[in-house]
């Protein structure tokens, strides 16, 4: 059975979504605000959690209908699927919002799908604890916020998360009960189950983050952005805590970023546990043994210690040379390859200061160092960038921590 299903990404990362999807082989792919809209199988929902890098969440659309009142919500609600997703009786999260619509109460909308689930199910579920609700991850699309508050439209369409084992508790936080996503726009309802349950950015390996952190799938965008090509060298000359490099030594290595971690959907009652062993098993197989040649270092050895604990947890401790040194000792591996990084920018360290000169000393280092290179920034101030004097423009843009961020790409001057 087909199901209609969604990815949720940052917006501004629809286009990275929306290819990661036809890759996969996904039917019906649509990029629509906020995400991409696409149909397929629950082994699709599987394989979608399991592999997608840039997205922060699947969800199961359950179904869209009107709704002008609230008897005509409760009653076509029920008619929805629940059986196959939500077990009767247990606590569920429901969240809503309402825009442009005669139901506009957010809070008596989330009260009367709970009543619905009920109906369908044969037993009211029960009411999750606020702690429940503040157990999930914000990611800034408001879909794991308690149901009474009202938002605007400028919020996105769907609620603005043998190989080595990462670790698998996702640093020990609590598995949340089912979250059921409700929208009303222009009277019109549509109803989703969210399949991924922590977002889908937490892998499971990262230990320890450093001073201002890059979420994995920002990393994983910015390596696309790069046009990287996954065989060639590459090096992060201000890795921080590691993200860049290990989401690289990962797609070099075809490593599934969802290989160590639980999802939503196998707590429910369709799960199918045998095909969900058949996709990792696949998974497994197309995996490769060895990454090029990856160099990250920065000034902070902290970050460096750090930057190891998570590699290792990743898995790919063995791919990334992680070294402690300033951007004036920067040393890139041999060849010619790419530099990807996410520079500091002044804006979530506090105390950074006139950062030109930094972006000055960047430019200088890859001139003399790394004539023919690529490179890509991810800067959220274009003055910054003009210092490196480097030949550098914007392709790609979205928020990062809510800061619009920018991704700059170009080669460096010289001969390769």
């Amino acid at each position: 059975m087909e199901h209609e299903l969604f990815a949720v990404c940052a917006p501004g990362l629809e286009p990275f979504t929306e290819a990661e999807l036809r890759a996969l082989g996904a039917d019906a792919v649509r990029p629509e605000p906020g995400g991409v809209a696409f149909r397929g199988t629950l082994e699709a929902v599987y394989r979608a959690n399991l592999m997608l890098r840039t997205a922060t969440r699947v969800l199961v659309r359950l179904g869209e209908f009107h709704a002008r009142d609230f008897e005509q919500l409760r009653k076509r609600t029920s008619r929805l699927a629940f059986e196959s997703c939500l077990a009767p009786g247990a606590a569920v999260r429901i969240t809503a919002a309402s825009s442009h619509s005669r139901l506009r109460h957010t809070g008596a909308v989330a009260e009367r799908v709970r009543l619905a689930i009920g109906d369908r199910l044969g037993i009211e579920p029960a009411t999750a604890s606020p702690g429940d609700l503040e157990a999930e991850p914000s990611e800034g699309q408001g879909a794991c916020k308690p149901a009474p508050r009202a938002r605007s439209e400028a919020e996105p369409s769907e609620f603005k998360q043998a190989l080595p084992k990462v670790c698998v508790d996702l640093n020990g936080m609590r598995k949340p009960p089912p979250l059921v996503l409700v929208r009303l726009v222009h009277d019109r309802c549509m109803v989703s189950i969210d399949a991924s349950g922590a977002l889908l950015h937490q892998r499971g390996w990262r230990k320890q983050a450093g001073k201002a952190p890059l979420r994995e799938t920002l990393a994983a965008a910015l390596l696309v952005a790069s046009g990287w090509d996954a065989a060639s060298p590459l090096a992060d000359p201000f890795c921080g805590s590691g993200t860049i490099a290990i989401e690289a030594a990962l797609l070099a290595r075809k490593l599934a970023p969802g290989r160590g971690r639980r999802f939503a959907f196998m707590d429910w009652p369709g799960f199918d546990a045998a095909r969900w062993s058949q996709v990792l098993a696949e998974a497994e197989a197309a995996a490769l043994g060895a990454a090029p040649a990856i160099r990250a270092s920065d000034r902070d050895a902290g970050a460096i210690e750090v930057a190891r604990a998570n590699a290792d947890a990743a898995g790919v401790a063995m791919d990334i040379e992680l070294t402690y040194r300033a951007i004036s000792d920067f040393e890139p591996p041999p060849g010619t390859g790419w530099i990807v990084s996410n520079p500091p920018y002044g804006v979530r360290l506090r105390g950074a200061g006139d950062l030109r000169d930094l972006y000055a000393s960047l430019g200088a280092v890859l001139r003399r160092r790394c004539p023919g290179w690529r490179v890509a920034l991810l800067c959220a101030d274009h003055r910054l960038v003009r210092a490196s004097e480097l030949p550098l423009e914007a392709c790609a843009s979205w928020r990062n921590g809510g800061l619009r961020v920018e991704v700059f790409t170009g080669v460096v001057p010289g001969a390769a």
